[in-house]
């Protein structure tokens, strides 16, 4: 029999993909928002960094909420862990909360 109070724990990989995932996704929020800002405050509007980073983000906010379903299901958090979680990806900067703090054991 072998003791595993000793053995190191590790996160299940899908809670690292998520903390990946939701760090990253809080850059293209951010990155979004400085496009925007560069769209409206110059004339003519230049809208190419909004139609580059606009479908790179909505695409990593859909994994990132699909993976923080996914880890909810592993992990056991309750239903208000995850809407905190879910509405934490909204606020800008939110998502590298998440990726630091989140309880993922």
């Amino acid at each position: 029999m072998t003791d595993t109070s000793t053995a190191p724990v590790t996160l299940p990989a899908t809670a690292r993909i998520f903390r990946a995932v939701a760090a990253v996704e809080a850059l293209s929020w951010l990155v979004l928002i400085v496009c925007t800002i560069v769209k409206y405050s110059t004339t003519p509007h230049k809208q190419l960094g909004v139609q580059i980073m606009g479908p790179v983000h909505g695409v990593l906010f859909v994994a990132f909420v699909i993976l923080a379903l996914e880890v909810r299901r592993h992990v056991g958090w309750d239903a208000r862990t995850t809407l905190i979680v879910l509405a934490d990806s909204i606020i800008p900067f939110g998502g590298f909360w998440v990726a630091r703090r989140a309880d993922l054991r």
